[in-house]
């Protein structure tokens, strides 16, 4: 009688292609934010604006983090304090992805690409690349929107009382 070839169980690599999709994913949303701020930069660097029915294109540069704030301080410190801050978060991203509703996991990846691509883009020392304005809101970049909505779905996924991520759901 033969015995059965073991069942191999994949739940010691799951935390680790979590936390890679979370990576990758991160790093894809940081390289379009990326792109399309060179794309804005290109085309919009002799004071161009463009007009939409719903925002205003044109290129700013913000040298502090959300809302102006720190502009004044110099490059290295706000460089420094973000980086700081987003180290913080990426470690507790990657430490609580494997355990992540995909609702969650989602806003996760999105809050890290939004993040990093305008953490990358503040180390020239210029200042992150804001082109989208509403007119009533400062101007802000797809960055921002992803971690903006990154955040909210990030927090909706924690609050919706979630399934097992082991489990399938």
């Amino acid at each position: 009688m033969s015995t059965p070839a073991p069942v191999r169980d994949s739940t010691p690599t799951r935390p680790w292609r979590r936390r890679g999709g979370l990576l990758i994913g991160a790093l894809l949303l940081a390289g379009a934010d990326l792109f399309i701020k060179a794309q804005a930069e290109a085309n919009l660097s002799r004071g161009e604006v463009i007009e939409t029915p719903l925002l205003t294109i044109k290129l700013l540069y913000n040298t502090g983090v959300a809302f102006s704030l720190g502009a004044a301080l110099p490059t290295a410190v706000v460089v420094a304090g973000t980086g700081v801050v987003i180290a913080v978060l990426l470690s507790w991203l990657a430490v609580s992805a494997p355990k992540m509703s995909l609702i969650s996991f989602t806003g996760g990846i999105f809050v890290a690409g939004g993040a990093v691509g305008n953490f990358i883009d503040r180390l020239d020392g210029a200042g992150v690349v804001d082109y989208l304005h509403s007119g009533w809101f400062p101007t802000f970049n797809l960055a921002d929107v992803f971690v903006t909505v990154g955040a909210a779905v990030l927090v909706l996924g924690m609050l919706r009382p979630g399934k097992d991520p082991e489990k399938g759901a």
